[in-house]
């Protein structure tokens, strides 16, 4: 089973929205059974507290239910057992790879270095611009992307299209 776990500063805007738009698109793929996601932040800020209302808002648009989430920092087991960790914003990278051990930091991606031909390296995070409609998008290309490419034959895991 491949396990993805998506990460932002408080998990409570761009990590649950990618969380759950992943897991959608996985379900969708019938790859429920293969691949896993979840999601974290870098710090304990929010710890707790449900995504914020307008990740909740296009979430909800998507029919995709956010009760059962809340923010979580990223923890020593997260960087074991996950085998892709993507942080959506240069900071976010940074910040995780401070925190991971040795043998974790290979896991660690740029959320949006998966998607070719992207006018944005980061995912601008909403809690500051208030463009929750940008995150979507963005976060949706990720998530297509992302799957695409754990997807080819050469990926080291027992994803198959």
């Amino acid at each position: 089973m491949e396990k993805v776990l998506f990460v932002c500063l408080g998990n409570i805007c761009r990590s649950p929205m990618a969380e759950g738009i992943f897991k959608k698109i996985v379900a969708e793929e019938a790859l429920s059974e293969k691949v896993k996601a979840g999601s974290a932040a870098t710090s304990g800020w929010e710890h707790g507290n449900p995504p914020h209302q307008g990740t909740q808002k296009i979430l909800d648009r998507m029919g995709i239910s956010t009760k059962e989430m809340s923010s979580a920092q990223i923890t020593a087991q997260d960087f074991a057992e996950y085998d892709l960790i993507l942080g959506m914003d240069k900071q976010n990278v940074k910040d995780l790879a401070r925190m991971a051990p040795k043998s974790a930091k290979g896991k660690i991606h740029l959320f949006l270095s998966a998607v070719q031909n992207c006018a944005y390296e980061e995912v601008p995070d909403p809690y500051y611009t208030g463009d929750f409609e940008l995150t979507y998008q963005l976060i949706n290309r990720g998530c297509q992307a992302w799957l695409q490419k754990m997807k080819e034959p050469d990926h080291k895991n027992e994803v198959q299209a």
